[in-house]
């Protein structure tokens, strides 16, 4: 296990809408350099950056046209090369995107697959041997070349869906992961891998990480190609972390990887607290996170020690925090996400509160996750700061509100969302009870109208997090003794007779 991750706090950046630096309307790996040092100042000592690769960008680049060579719109190999460069000389670790599951119908693989004659990238994605026969349960492409078969798609109509064979084989085209193909196509990703974390990358965070092996009840055979994965990295490159896009920790961390993080889908009721129509971040005391709890712990419990859930503000693929967290509630929220296990990951933009933007037509498949991805808003300049390009040249169009929430701003404000992230980032650094890997045992489980309230523990230090979204103070039962507050938020808890009595909208840390 890479030791670094043991303090690691991510910060995602979607690369399009961080920083322009050359006014064409889109972001580049030069606005990434040009902010490493916000993001050092921040307290974040890691970075995710979505694709990068050369790509149509018919899925804002998760359709890969050259895994080895990256968008020009960004820059160059050399320009990505010295971002690794810059971020390491400042402490900072930087994961980048990677896509095994598909690639673009313009990946020179696929456009040799296509081929009726045999060749080495014939059993690169998965076909069936007939152009009339419809892979069982997928999408599919058909009558797009002279091979006699269709092929499987992942996601988008453009995204191919890689061989890495069937579990369960029903149909004679179906291969084994164990085949000849499947195995080249491993080998294949393998190399990617590689190829750029010689080149200065620290690791990868993984795409649809689930979806590799086909009619796989369990996702077992997938299990077994990450452990293979993971060998592979521990053998050549120790200190590369992945981290899969999965959510479901029990099964992602047994195939391998160092940390899985929960998603707005699937069974980890991770929505229940940022996005729904009652979040449990709500004053209006309706939002429940017991279940939430009940899930994290059986996940945590299933998963084992060694890997990491991780718990996100947000990303690409969401919508804002800040839609149905509101006011002092952001803080409430970003108290809990900077005092949880796991290594913390943060979606540029959300530490200053950026807006979901309604109404946005899709830009290169965003539809309904374009508003989530608008560009990042530094001041109160031409174009918030982002781009020097004419308005209608942006990428995706800003938030148009006059009052729009800036870096800028927020870093003149003591109070402001940004400096409570800077603070709350710190503390956490400060305090081994609260690094990603120490223990975490809950004593209230924020039902209607109760507290969410853990401790966290080490061999050093015990501390109490404590946290009331409401309107109105709440207690609960506690017999051990609090300490000195190390952090508090809306006023200090009071403890008399084995209660402690939160007061309204508040988070506070303390000692044991």
């Amino acid at each position: 296990m890479p030791k670094w991750l043991d303090n690691a706090v991510f910060y995602e950046i979607y690369p399009q809408t961080f920083l322009d630096t050359n006014a064409d309307g889109i972001g580049d790996f030069r606005g990434i350099i040009r902010k490493l040092d916000y993001i050092k100042d921040l307290g974040f000592n890691a970075l995710w950056i979505n694709p990068c690769f050369l790509s149509p960008f018919g899925d804002a680049g998760y359709d890969v046209a050259d895994y080895y060579t990256v968008a020009p719109r960004y820059g160059t190999n050399e320009d990505l090369k010295e971002l690794f460069a810059e971020a390491h000389s400042r402490g900072i670790h930087v994961l980048l995107d990677l896509v095994p599951g598909h690639t673009s119908v313009e990946h020179k693989w696929f456009q040799e697959s296509m081929k009726p004659e045999k060749n080495e990238f014939t059993d690169r994605y998965a076909w069936t041997d007939s152009v009339w026969e419809s892979p069982e349960g997928l999408g599919c492409l058909r009558g797009i070349s002279q091979r006699d078969g269709s092929c499987a798609l992942n996601f988008f109509t453009c995204q191919p869906a890689l061989n890495y064979g069937f579990n369960v084989r029903t149909r004679p085209w179906q291969q084994s992961p164990e085949d000849e193909g499947p195995r080249a196509t491993l080998e294949a990703m393998m190399d990617v891998m590689r190829f750029w974390l010689k080149m200065g990358c620290d690791g990868f965070r993984v795409d649809m990480a689930a979806s590799l092996v086909k009619n796989d009840p369990g996702n077992e055979a997938t299990i077994a190609l990450w452990q293979k994965v993971r060998a592979f990295l521990d053998r050549e490159f120790p200190e590369a972390a992945i981290i899969s896009e999965w959510g479901e920790p029990e099964k992602s961390l047994r195939g391998g990887f160092h940390m899985d993080f929960l998603l707005h889908f699937g069974p980890s009721h991770y929505n229940d607290l940022f996005r729904c129509e009652e979040p449990f971040f709500s004053d209006r005391g309706l939002g429940d996170a017991s279940a939430f709890v009940k899930k994290y712990l059986e996940s945590r419990e299933k998963a084992g020690k060694e890997g990491l859930i991780c718990i996100p503000s947000g990303n690409h693929d969401m919508v804002r925090l800040a839609k149905h967290v509101e006011g002092d509630q952001k803080k409430l929220a970003f108290t809990f996400l900077l005092t949880m296990p796991g290594a913390p990951f943060v979606y540029y933009g959300d530490e200053i509160g950026m807006r979901y933007v309604e109404g946005l037509t899709s830009v290169e498949g965003g539809y309904e996750r374009t508003g989530a991805r608008s560009p990042m808003q530094w001041d109160d300049g031409v174009n918030a700061g982002f781009s020097a390009a004419p308005k209608e040249k942006l990428y995706i169009q800003q938030d148009p509100d006059p009052d729009r929430p800036t870096v800028e701003a927020q870093f003149m404000d003591p109070a402001s969302q940004l400096q409570q992230v800077k603070t709350l980032i710190a503390l956490r650094q400060s305090h081994p009870a609260l690094s990603n890997r120490s223990g975490i045992a809950f004593v209230s489980n924020g039902k209607p109208k109760q507290a969410l309230a853990y401790e966290r523990v080490c061999e050093k230090e015990a501390l109490l997090v404590v946290l009331n979204p409401y309107r109105e103070r709440v207690t609960f039962s506690y017999e051990k003794t609090l300490g000195e507050a190390v952090y508090t938020f809306g006023g200090e808890v009071s403890q008399a007779d084995g209660t402690v009595t939160v007061p309204a909208v508040s988070a506070g840390v303390y000692k044991l």
